[in-house]
């Protein structure tokens, strides 16, 4: 795997991830970049990230070995159009778009195949721009790649390398089928978060009751609707065929529990809340050959002042390495519980043990 030059264009929490974790792990790299605002550029500039201090024209890029399109999906068509006739023969055009069929589509047209090899990360946040991206956003999250079928394989497999070092789990995957799973696990959830959003917004009333106690299981259901309205809109157009597949699939599903409910069928209610609670505790085991095995607990937290930093003294005082901790924001526990990773099994049980001593309630999954 050898490369010089990398450039960007789009550097928002995608691109600017990325960037930011090649920057720690290559510190001689040249990388430039282009953007929709050149305060973007100005600030990758002062970051370090890239040499370029203005926003770049397309010749630019003629000398990368690597090219990111990290636009929306329509744009990033647009300008692999403009970069057709500049880039070198070695160079690999990539995107970070969720869907892939409408740009391998034109890749094809374009007849620039051996050029391009498809990738998506399965990763984000609500939040969007270079001051929300971060040098760890990738860290253990599937980067699904999708190659041409006149990709290189030498140029596949540096790829999938250059997608390891970033932290991430590469997955190649044919374009097709990861649009129909991305409508599924992703797209279809957005829809339905800002359809509900929607909803409750339609149907509260003046004194905004609905807005005012919404807690919990709503604010964890609909938190990816503040995610960015053009994205979802570029996303909706380009998957339109997986996406309307999938709605009816959900409306006929929806259409069932509602008559079970409207019948009062207590037992197919049962089954169906069951086998969806089954399924989603099993998403919490890495499949086999994925990820590593995660050792974490989940304990009560009351919320005052120092509550962290003292389960994480009792541990440290213990010999206890913590190597990961986060809040996690719901309220299916009365209290604010604390999700603490730990770096193997026997530190997991003594972690356990240690902490049910100082009278922590422990949830294990």
């Amino acid at each position: 795997m050898s490369f010089h030059k990398i450039g960007f264009i789009g550097l928002g929490l995608i691109g600017g991830s990325i960037a930011k974790k090649l920057r720690t792990l290559y510190p001689d790299l040249a990388m430039i970049a282009t953007a929709g605002h050149r305060e973007t550029i100005r600030e990758a500039y002062d970051a370090g990230l890239i040499v370029n201090q203005e926003l770049c024209r397309m010749e630019d890029f003629a000398d990368c070995d690597y090219i990111f399109l990290c636009t929306p999906v329509q744009k990033n068509i647009e300008y692999l159009r403009q970069l057709k006739p500049i880039v070198h023969e070695g160079c690999i055009i990539t995107d970070v778009g969720s869907v892939k069929t409408d740009i391998h589509r034109e890749v094809e047209a374009l007849g620039m195949e051996k050029h391009f090899i498809g990738g998506h990360p399965m990763a984000g946040s609500e939040k969007t721009g270079l001051s929300n991206a971060s040098e760890y956003l990738l860290e253990n999250a599937y980067y699904i790649i999708t190659p041409t079928a006149e990709s290189d394989p030498e140029a596949v497999s540096d790829f999938t390398e250059l997608i390891r070092s970033l932290g991430a789990i590469p997955m190649v995957l044919d374009y097709r089928q990861h649009d129909y799973a991305t409508a599924a696990i992703s797209h279809l959830p957005h829809i339905i978060a800002y359809t509900l959003v929607n909803l409750v917004r339609t149907l509260d009333d003046e004194n905004e009751t609905m807005k005012t106690i919404a807690a919990g299981g709503f604010k964890d259901i609909t938190r990816i609707a503040s995610s960015s309205p053009v994205m979802w809109e570029n996303i909706c157009l380009s998957n339109r065929e997986q996406i309307l597949k999938l709605m009816d699939s959900y409306s006929e599903l929806f259409g069932a529990l509602r008559r079970d409910i409207a019948s009062d069928n207590e037992n197919a209610l049962l089954e169906n809340f069951s086998a969806a609670k089954d399924y989603r505790d099993s998403l919490a085991i890495p499949a086999k050959g994925a990820h590593k095995q995660i050792y974490e607990l989940y304990l009560d937290l009351i919320d005052e002042a120092g509550g962290i930093a003292t389960v994480a003294t009792i541990l440290a005082s213990n010999n206890l390495s913590i190597k990961n901790i986060g809040i996690i924001h719901n309220r299916e526990f009365e209290d604010g519980v604390l999700r603490l990773e730990m770096y193997d099994e026997a530190s997991l049980a003594s972690a356990v043990t240690l902490l049910r001593k100082h009278h922590y309630t422990i949830y294990e999954r």
